[in-house]
């Protein structure tokens, strides 16, 4: 994998994917207190201190360090019309060399789906993991009931690979999860 620096833009035609600043924390503590109903039913359980600068904080240092020592890359992802910020992207459990590989997670804020904005995205942050960061595969995870991400992942490319029992906790339960891969594309191929 090649060197990552920590001002990494990802850029597409309407979105820019940034790594999280300390500046943010107004823009995303909004966000996901107007879409919690909307975003809660697919992630893990909220801390008691959700969306507190202390939260914020531990976030935002865990981040960090992984950045640094690149196990995980998390990005928000913002509108570049107005700079909105619309969601998150991360590549975490980031393997070295021989696996190449990172999984992928992703939320967006409930007003602004089905705009296709998470399907750009994601296609334009699995282009810079192959070839910024150098990665060969990359994993992702959905429930079963999951619809809007199964077409994310299909839309980008990700195909279907089994399912995985009782693979995470999900709101406050163990929950089998659909496996999605996406591979490099091989000019051999």
């Amino acid at each position: 994998m090649t060197s990552v620096p920590p001002d990494t833009l990802i850029v597409s035609s309407r979105l820019v994917l940034a790594p999280a600043r300390r500046a943010d924390y107004d823009d995303w503590a909004k966000l996901r207190a107007h879409s919690r109903s909307y975003i809660e039913p697919w992630e893990p359980l909220w801390p008691r201190d959700a969306l507190s600068r202390r939260d914020w904080n531990r976030r935002l240092k865990a981040w960090s360090a992984a950045w640094k020592v690149r196990t995980a890359f998390v990005f928000f992802i913002r509108r570049q019309s107005d700079n909105a910020l619309i969601g998150g992207l991360s590549f975490t459990q980031v393997r070295p060399w021989p696996a190449d590989s990172a999984s992928l997670g992703y939320w967006q804020g409930a007003d602004f789906q089905g705009q296709g904005y998470m399907r750009e995205a994601v296609g334009a942050a699995c282009h810079w993991a192959f070839t910024d960061l150098g990665l060969w595969r990359i994993e992702a995870g959905i429930v079963p009931e999951n619809a809007r991400s199964r077409r994310v992942l299909e839309g980008t490319g990700f195909a279907e690979e089994g399912l995985a029992a009782a693979y995470l906790e999900i709101a406050g339960a163990r929950r089998d999860h659909v496996l999605f891969g996406l591979v490099r594309p091989r000019p051999d191929r």
